[in-house]
């Protein structure tokens, strides 16, 4: 079933309309959305690589406005929206003495989520509910969230074929890489926090 998946993202990836749905979904993963945009960005660099930075620079333009999506939750809807998200991701019962670390330490916060597998919406919430200077998570988020797929982008573009090759060679053992780095960032945020 995850390689039809795969094969069906693949093909619609190409379509003209890929774009938009890669700027969608950047944008609602950083504030609340649980799927990260790469499941969108990797297949349209496959398919279009010449087309593959043009890619990242939507997810990072897309992703930062999404994070002040989740700073705007964090600081005016902290309890109504905020914390139904945290419930979602487990992470309620411990966000009172996240918080008070959080501005010590923000800025790098901001940068470990926005590059890593970590569910940045927590981080972006956490930054408006606790204030954080709004500078400081938008020059973070651009930092971390350009550097993140603009590496993807330029892997796939330069060894988009074989990576390709590779992974549809080895896809079982692919996902199941994956699926443990997923769960693991939230794990790795369950104890951070």
């Amino acid at each position: 079933m995850l390689r039809r998946t795969y094969e069906w993202t693949l093909e619609k990836a190409g379509h003209r309309t890929a774009p938009r749905w890669l700027f969608g979904i950047s944008f609602m993963e950083s504030s609340f959305f649980p799927i990260p945009p790469d499941v969108l960005l990797g297949p349209m660099c496959l398919s279009q690589p010449r087309r593959a930075f043009s890619f990242a620079f939507i997810c990072t333009v897309a992703s930062v406005l999404g994070a002040l999506l989740g700073y705007v939750i964090g600081m005016f809807l902290f309890d109504t929206i905020g914390k139904a998200i945290l419930d979602f991701y487990g992470m309620t019962a411990e966000f009172e003495s996240f918080a008070q670390r959080f501005n010590e330490q923000g800025w790098l916060i901001v940068l470990l989520a926005g590059f890593t597998p970590l569910p940045f919406k927590v981080i972006t919430i956490a930054a408006g509910a606790t204030a954080m200077p709004l500078y400081v998570l938008v020059v973070a988020s651009i930092i971390a969230r350009s550097a993140r797929f603009f590496l993807v982008a330029a892997l796939l573009w330069k060894f988009g074929e074989p990576m390709k090759a590779f992974i549809d060679r080895h896809f079982g053992l692919l996902t199941a890489v994956v699926g443990v780095l997923g769960v693991g960032g939230f794990v790795v945020v369950k104890y951070l926090v």
